[in-house]
C-alpha cells in the first residue's frame, strides 16, 4: 500500500500480525449469506460480573472495530506521499468492495510534525477528495477538488504561511486523503489515459522540503499485488479461530497514535475493557466469555449490514462517515464498504438476495437480471455502476472477460425502447443480450454494489429495483 511498504511491513509489531492472519487465512470463513450462527454473550448461568465482562467486550468490539484495519493500513502505507495501484483487479483485496470506475491516489497524512504542500494538477477529469480519520469520520476540510498548491496544517500548527499557499486546516495529525479520479466522464468519454497522467502529476513535499527548494514527489503507482493482503479475511478469520489474538489486536490499535483524542465515554469504555482483559491474562471462563461477546460482535455488525434496509432488499446508509452515535453503523461500514464517501459525493445500495429474499447464486444457470425502468435510472452528475463481488471477503470476482462492473459509461450499453435498462448477471452471457450489458459472476453466491457517483435527486429514498431469477 505503500512505496516503503516492504520495509514498513516487516517491522516487528505488523509483521507479528499480519503472521497470524496469513496463517489461519487457509481456514474457511462461512459466507456472508449465511453468516455463523449466534453466540451468546454469556452462558446461561452467569454471574452479574460474567454478565458486565460479556457486555463491556461486546460494545467495545462495536465502538472500536475499525481500528482493526486502520491501525494496520495507516501503518504500512505511504506517508505524505499519493501511491496509487496500476490498475484493478481481483489480485486486489486490501479494502474490501474496490471499485474500477476511479483511478485511486491515497496517502496516510502525517501532519504532527509539521505542514504538508500538496499540488493538485489542472485537468478536466472530475475527482472528488475524500479525508477520514482512523474510525471512518470522514471530514470537510474544505479543500476543493481543483487545480491549486496548498498547504494543509495540523490542528497543533503555530507557524507562518509562505507566500502563495492556501492554507487548508486539517482537525486531526493523522489521516487518509483520498483522490478518486472518473476513468469516463459523464457523457461517457474515456478519460482513463487523462485520469493517470493527472494522477501522477499530483506532487506532495513537507514544509521545510517545500521552504528548502527541494524537488517534490509525484505519485508512485505501485503493482495492485502490493495491495493483495485481504484484511477483511484475516479479521473475520482471527474473530472466528482466534477471537483473543483479535482482542489483542484491537487493544493495540485503540492506543494507536493514529487515533484521535478519544470522547470521555470511549475512554472510559477503553479503560474498562483493559482492566477486564488484563493484558491478557485471563482465566479459562473468561476467555470463554471475552471470546463468544466478540464473535457476537462480529455476528451483530455483519447482520447489521446484510439485512436489507429497502423494500426491494438492497441495503443502503444515508449516514456513511457522519455517524453521530450509531457505532455499530460504523463498524459495519468498516467489514463491507470501507473508506467509502458520504452521501453526498456518492450513494452506495448492496444486495445480498433477489426479490424473493434468496441469497444471489451464480448455480442458476439462466442468471438474474436488474432492469431499471425509465424513472428509475440513478439521476447522477458522474456516473451509477453495478459491480459483482464475493461473498466471504467482498472482492472482485475473477472471470475470463476482465470485466467487472456495467455502468451509465459502459461503451454500447444498450437501453430498451421504452428507456429503460436491463442489467444481465450470470456466469455466461445470455443469448440475444449485449455484452455490454452482462455483468459476469462465477458459480458461486455473490452480492453486488449499485454506486451512484454524484447522487442528484431525493438519493436518501431513492429505491434501486429488485434483482429477479430469470
Amino acid at each position: 500500500m505503500a512505496e516503503n511498504v516492504m520495509g514498513a511491513v516487516f517491522g516487528r509489531r505488523v509483521k507479528r500480525a499480519l503472521a497470524v492472519c496469513i496463517a489461519l487465512l487457509g481456514v474457511h470463513v462461512g459466507a456472508a449469506g449465511t453468516m455463523s450462527a449466534k453466540a451468546d454473550a454469556a452462558p446461561d448461568g452467569a454471574s452479574a460480573s460474567d454478565l458486565k465482562k460479556a457486555a463491556k467486550t461486546l460494545a467495545y468490539v462495536e465502538t472500536f472495530y475499525p481500528l482493526w484495519f486502520t491501525d494496520y493500513q495507516f501503518t504500512i502505507s505511504s506517508k505524505n506521499r499519493m501511491i496509487g495501484p496500476v490498475r484493478i483487479s481481483p489480485i486486489y483485496k486490501a479494502i474490501v468492495a474496490i471499485n474500477v470506475d476511479t483511478l485511486y491516489a491515497s496517502t496516510v497524512m502525517s501532519l504532527e510534525s509539521e505542514p504538508v504542500v500538496i499540488n493538485l494538477p489542472s485537468t478536466d477529469v472530475t475527482y472528488s477528495i475524500l479525508v477520514l480519520d482512523a474510525f471512518g469520520n470522514v471530514y470537510d476540510t474544505d479543500i476543493e477538488a481543483e487545480a491549486g498548491t496548498y498547504i494543509l496544517t495540523g490542528p497543533d500548527y503555530t507557524g507562518t504561511i509562505p507566500h502563495g499557499l492556501n492554507e487548508v486546516e486539517f482537525p486531526i495529525n493523522y489521516s487518509m486523503f483520498i483522490i478518486r479520479a472518473d476513468n469516463y466522464s459523464a457523457t461517457g468519454e474515456d478519460n482513463r489515459k487523462k485520469a493517470r497522467k493527472f494522477r501522477r502529476n499530483i506532487t506532495t513535499q513537507t514544509l521545510s522540503q517545500f521552504q528548502a527548494g527541494d524537488t517534490p514527489e509525484s505519485t508512485k503507482e505501485l503493482p495492485e499485488a502490493i495491495y493483495g493482503f485481504p484484511f477483511k479475511a484475516a479479521a473475520d478469520a482471527l474473530i472466528e479461530y482466534t477471537p483473543i489474538e483479535f482482542l489483542k489486536m484491537l487493544q493495540k490499535a485503540v492506543a494507536s497514535e493514529f487515533v484521535p483524542e478519544l470522547s470521555k465515554a470511549d475512554q472510559k469504555l477503553s479503560d474498562d475493557f483493559d482492566d477486564i482483559f488484563n493484558e491478557g491474562s485471563l482465566s479459562l471462563a473468561d476467555r470463554l466469555i471475552l471470546s463468544a461477546a466478540v464473535k457476537e460482535a462480529k455476528t451483530k455488525l455483519q447482520d447489521n449490514y446484510t439485512t436489507p434496509s429497502t423494500s426491494t432488499n438492497w441495503t443502503h446508509f444515508n449516514n456513511i462517515g457522519d455517524w453521530g452515535d450509531a457505532v455499530i453503523d460504523r463498524a459495519s461500514i468498516t467489514e463491507f464498504c470501507q473508506y467509502c464517501n458520504t452521501i453526498d459525493t456518492a450513494a452506495y445500495y448492496h444486495a445480498f438476495y433477489d426479490k424473493k429474499g434468496k441469497a444471489l447464486d451464480g448455480k442458476h444457470r439462466k442468471g438474474y437480471v436488474l432492469k431499471f425502468g425509465k424513472k428509475q435510472i440513478p439521476d447522477v452528475s458522474r456516473f451509477w455502476s453495478l459491480t459483482a463481488y464475493t461473498p466471504e471477503t467482498v472482492e472482485l470476482i475473477d472471470n475470463d472477460e476482465d470485466k467487472y462492473a456495467v455502468a451509465s459509461y459502459t461503451p454500447k450499453l444498450k437501453y430498451n425502447a421504452n428507456g429503460s435498462v436491463s442489467i444481465y448477471i450470470a456466469r455466461k452471457k445470455p443469448a440475444g443480450v449485449r455484452k455490454a450489458n452482462w455483468l459476469p459472476v462465477s458459480g458461486d453466491q455473490f452480492n453486488v454494489m449499485l454506486r451512484l457517483y454524484g447522487p442528484e435527486g431525493d438519493v436518501e429514498s431513492y429505491e434501486p429495483p429488485a434483482i429477479r431469477k430469470r
